[in-house]
């Protein structure tokens, strides 16, 4: 035992290497932010990566915590193309959902683990400049497509980069709700995983991580692609190997590709400490999408 716990610590000597000084946009959703052993075991991964010089920057969703309490209010969630409908009594539930209780009980987790987290919403010291998003919608390729209002939803303008250095700089952790503000005050609901993609862009961040509820980007046999460049990727979404929810997730990874972020990663967060496994073994446990093949290294 003594000896196979040694063998763990020297493969992932070099990782931690090479990944010291980088920072990370971890996107937190899923089952890993439900089930309390993997909520409890994510809060000790980010406090470690912090410990050993690693700057995580975490922006998590909320889904179905914000359906339970629309639920309990009488409410009626309405999605289009995965995107919730938001209007004014939607976006109040939203903010404090997402800005309030699951913002405050990550934070509170990680504190607790000897980390020194931080929360925040895209409203904070104007991180997220927000403008209303509009969907486009067709079900019939011989109709004209229909353009849908879904109300308070936004796109995000401008990630404010100052305020998350500054927060990183000084050894904390920034939590983000993807809530932001639009130019006139207006308060929009974000997609987190747009989020996500968007802050990792303007820090050039070595990793964008999606920890989702499946292992990662599977072929046609439904084994994992452990690696994969931007080229294939579209090829996959082509051949519609790629299809349903993901296919937002990879327009994210490849958008961030494309403005500086050097790698992404789509794990299976039910799995325990799934970030240690993906970062600093030597297979990993998800799939890794890098902009050329010749950058695919882990």
């Amino acid at each position: 035992m003594d000896h196979h716990v040694a063998d763990i610590l020297i493969e992932a000597l070099p990782y931690i290497r090479r990944f010291s000084g980088m920072t990370l946009v971890i996107k937190y959703g899923g089952h890993a932010m439900v089930e309390d052993q993997l909520k409890e075991d994510f809060a000790r991964d980010a406090t470690l990566l912090k410990l050993i010089g690693i700057h995580p920057v975490i922006v998590h969703g909320g889904g179905p915590q914000i359906n339970e309490v629309m639920d309990r209010m009488g409410m009626q969630p309405r999605f289009v193309r995965g995107m919730r409908l938001t209007d004014e009594a939607t976006m109040d539930v939203v903010e404090m959902v997402l800005g309030g209780k699951i913002n405050k009980a990550i934070v509170a987790q990680i504190n607790r683990h000897g980390g020194k987290a931080v929360g925040l919403t895209g409203k904070d010291g104007g991180l997220i400049l927000a403008t209303k998003l509009h969907i486009v919608h067709q079900e019939d390729a011989t109709k004209p497509p229909e353009i849908i209002d879904p109300g308070l939803v936004g796109n995000v303008a401008r990630v404010n980069v100052e305020l998350i250095q500054t927060l990183s700089s000084n050894g904390f952790i920034p939590v983000i709700a993807p809530v932001g503000a639009g130019e006139s005050g207006e308060t929009y609901n974000i997609n987190a995983d747009l989020v996500a993609g968007k802050i990792a862009s303007a820090l050039k961040a070595a990793r964008l991580i999606f920890l989702t509820d499946v292992d990662g980007v599977l072929d046609s046999d439904g084994k994992l692609i452990s690696s994969v460049d931007a080229a294939s990727v579209s090829r996959l979404i082509t051949e519609k190997i790629i299809s349903g929810g993901m296919i937002p997730k990879i327009e994210y990874a490849m958008d961030a590709l494309e403005n500086g972020v050097q790698k992404v990663q789509i794990i299976n967060g039910r799995r325990r400490h799934a970030l240690l496994l993906e970062l600093f073994t030597d297979k990993g446990i998800g799939t890794e999408i890098a902009a050329k093949a010749s950058e695919i290294k882990k």
